[in-house]
């Protein structure tokens, strides 16, 4: 059985209030907190997560982040993702994404994929990549997701090479170096 280290910052539905992230050095190693529009401002180097929930089918679950949405607002992202809190694991932070951005509760952590280091297309995060498997429903967030959809892996990269805007830069390069 799963259980997260920290609690949850906030649940699913509840406003987005003033956010402090770790700020991390080139190893991924914990150097300071700032306030998240200081980090996304000078461009520090943070902690993220991104989890792809595929069906039996073999299909993603993508979301249309919300246009309320300081970062990439109206653009397809992984099925999940998010920040991690001060203080919280990467694994706690795509349990605790996963729920508060479509519902889904997982019992345990999703199984990580790879890493990715902080870089420009990353927006200076250091993201785990995680893969889960369920069918659904989700409960979206709207303050985090306008909506979803299934999509297979082939459309993706069609979509991608087509119309790269559509998509979230970081979604962009987990999905060009990712094997899905």
């Amino acid at each position: 059985m799963y259980t997260p280290s920290p609690p949850n910052k906030r649940s699913a539905g509840d406003p987005i209030k003033e956010e402090y992230f770790d700020v991390v050095n080139d190893r991924d190693e914990v150097i300071g907190q700032e306030l998240r529009r200081e980090v996304h401002r000078k461009g520090l180097k943070h902690r993220a997560v991104h989890v792809l929930v595929f069906n039996a089918k073999g299909h993603v679950f993508l979301q249309k982040r919300s246009l309320k949405k300081d970062q990439f607002p109206g653009t397809w992202d992984s099925s999940a993702s998010g920040h991690l809190a001060p203080g919280e694991t990467y694994d706690d932070a795509a349990v605790r994404e996963t729920f508060e951005e479509i519902g889904l509760k997982l019992e345990e952590v999703p199984k990580r994929l790879f890493k990715m280091s902080a870089c420009k297309e990353t927006g200076q995060e250091f993201v785990w990549v995680y893969r889960c498997q369920s069918e659904g429903p989700f409960k979206l967030d709207p303050t985090e997701v306008e909506h979803g959809n299934w999509f297979r892996a082939d459309d993706i990269t069609r979509w991608i090479t087509n119309r790269p805007k559509d998509f979230a830069e970081a979604f962009i390069y987990l999905w060009k170096i990712g094997k899905f």
